[in-house]
């Protein structure tokens, strides 16, 4: 094969083959009558193990002397090869798996680590989930693009604190709701405004966003549950006081 034909073989410039020549580090074994280069199965063969221990960062007069040696034979190449590639996969299956974490916690707003956000969140934290959901519906909203920017710098602190004064509301609504406090009531319009204040600090929430999301904690069997389970009826009790405040600010 000619140097041209050889070098779209492996992936690699005519110039780069030049060089390994002009070095003696895979030298063609013979030349046409005008003077091209010509490449046997054996000198691509020698091409591929060089390009091999490159890629592997190897420097080309290490990879020279390691081709050179006369004590190693060329299975002995191989399997040092494939050892060495196998180490290679290995540490880049491992920047993979923290690459994908990282992706994660991006597309979540959270510079969390999975198990810290279930250390902070509870054992049925469905954060992931809703995350990809929510980017597939909002994901090319100005509320999503502000979720992400300022949610970006938050830290573990940050959320632990989110995290207590989102319980303490809920706490207090369920309260609330078991002492007979009307939902139209000012007293259960503090509670609404505490709510969006806490939405707020995510993205710029108006009291006609604020009632989305609430019927959203009726609509979604996820959010009633989570509600329903602090106490019987909350969801719809919060959704009321939300609506019920909205309409009082208009």
């Amino acid at each position: 094969m000619q140097v041209g034909a050889v070098a779209r073989l492996v992936g690699v410039s005519v110039r780069t083959l030049h060089h390994y020549d002009e070095i003696a580090l895979v030298v063609p074994s013979g030349r046409t009558p005008k003077g091209y280069r010509t490449y046997s199965s054996a000198d691509v063969e020698r091409l591929h193990q060089v390009l091999t221990y490159r890629e592997l960062g190897f420097p080309l007069e290490t990879i020279a002397a390691l081709l050179d040696d006369p004590a190693v034979d060329a299975m002995a190449h191989l399997r040092r090869q494939r050892e060495l590639l196998d180490e290679r996969i290995d540490h880049l299956r491992a920047m993979a798996t923290a690459v994908d974490k990282m992706m994660e916690a991006k597309k979540m707003g959270m510079q969390l680590t999975p198990e810290e956000q279930r250390e902070i969140f509870g054992d049925n934290w469905l954060g992931e989930e809703y995350a990809e959901e929510a980017e597939q519906r909002w994901g090319n909203t100005d509320a999503w693009k502000q979720s992400q920017e300022r949610t970006s710098s938050f830290t573990k602190d940050d959320w632990a604190a989110i995290k207590e004064e989102t319980d303490r509301l809920e706490a207090d609504f369920a309260a609330a709701l078991r002492n007979g406090v009307a939902a139209d009531s000012t007293e259960a319009g503090v509670l609404a405004e505490r709510h969006r204040s806490g939405i707020a600090r995510h993205y710029d929430c108006n009291h006609e966003m604020q009632v989305n999301l609430a019927e959203m904690y009726i609509a979604d069997e996820r959010f009633a549950k989570h509600y329903n389970d602090i106490a019987p009826g909350l969801a719809q009790y919060v959704r009321d006081v939300i609506v019920a405040n909205a309409a009082r600010q208009e």
